[in-house]
């Protein structure tokens, strides 16, 4: 199963350095504070056990057919807060292959 990690640090993590990378090279800071207590990280361990279900067809819920779609699911499934969050979003999407 895929995990937060893959796509970050060639599947490494330090906790004592907050700066990850994705697929695309920019360097995205997990520990960034987005609500109440709640990091960037914090927001994708919540919504990748989800995400993980979907892209593998183990739920109700299609694959996402495009960008769009993903970013509205990230959104309405953050607990708590639901304005789009870039480094979330940009996390799931790199994880795909939607164009």
């Amino acid at each position: 199963m895929a995990t937060y990690l893959d796509g970050m640090n060639g599947g490494k993590h330090n906790s004592d350095n907050c700066i990850g990378t994705f697929s695309t090279k920019k360097k995205v800071n997990l520990n960034k504070h987005i609500w109440e207590g709640w990091t960037v990280q914090n927001f994708i361990d919540e919504l990748t056990l989800q995400f993980d279900m979907i892209m593998s067809n183990n739920s109700w819920q299609k694959p996402f057919k495009d960008k769009d779609e993903l970013k509205e699911w990230c959104k309405s499934n953050q607990p708590g807060y639901k304005k789009h969050i870039p480094e979330v979003y940009n996390h799931f999407l790199s994880k795909t292959k939607l164009k």
